[in-house]
């Protein structure tokens, strides 16, 4: 397995962990699914956390070069994890332990609440660097998600250390690792507490526009390379 799944105090910890760098495979990417669902059950508020100086090396890279099917297959797994989560209907807390790229950061804009952990880490869409094109969906989630500043920088395949993605709209908070898990704690307490219905639906209104451009943007995706 490539997650763990945990039930802390009504709320369910996901813990990416493949014990290398946490590529998003098909086969992770449907795992965090699965969780998810799982999750459902507690009926509270979730936490996804990567492995201590890695949330996640973003696509797998392997996959990628085993031709445009099983490529596709893979993005589009990512794309509906992207969208469970903008519908996910409890509030999804992501913890990033270390270095996040592009699926890594995507799930980072696809939570509620997005807590950093400052450290050495790089964090953004690099696709650009790498000879591929930012597919649509990303460009409609990061549109949705960063700072103008942040979305502006997506074309230069800018990776970012910890404090300015929060200045950038890829965290909403930046902490030393041993305040971490007193502020997660806090902030689940504060979300047990919404309305359930409420939030479920404000949510929904509040991700509509960007739930719906996704879904378009997925229905006419093929793999790009850069020319």
């Amino acid at each position: 397995m490539r997650t763990t799944i945990e039930n802390r105090d009504g709320a369910a910890w996901i813990t990416l962990d493949d014990g290398k760098v946490n590529a998003m495979s098909f086969d992770m990417l449907s795992e965090i699914a699965r969780r998810l669902e799982e999750a459902k059950a507690a009926g509270g508020p979730v936490v996804l956390k990567g492995r201590p100086g890695m949330f996640s090396a973003g696509f797998d890279l392997k996959t990628f070069a085993l031709g445009p099917e099983p490529a596709r297959d893979m993005v589009l797994a990512g794309v509906g994890l992207i969208q469970t989560m903008l519908a996910y209907p409890r509030p999804i807390v992501t913890i990033c332990t270390g270095h996040a790229y592009p699926m890594g950061a995507f799930l980072m804009l696809s939570a509620d609440v997005r807590f950093g952990v400052a450290g050495p880490w790089r964090i953004g869409m690099n696709e650009v660097a790498i000879g591929l094109t930012v597919p649509q969906f990303a460009i409609e989630l990061a549109r949705h998600r960063l700072t103008p500043p942040g979305f502006g920088r997506v074309s230069t395949a800018a990776m970012v250390d910890p404090v300015e993605a929060v200045q950038l709209g890829y965290f909403d908070y930046c902490l030393a690792a041993e305040e971490i898990d007193a502020a997660v704690d806090g902030e689940l307490q504060r979300l047990k507490k919404l309305d359930g219905r409420s939030y479920e639906a404000t949510k929904a209104r509040l991700n509509e526009h960007v739930v719906k451009a996704i879904a378009s943007a997925a229905a006419t995706y093929q793999p790009r390379l850069a020319a």
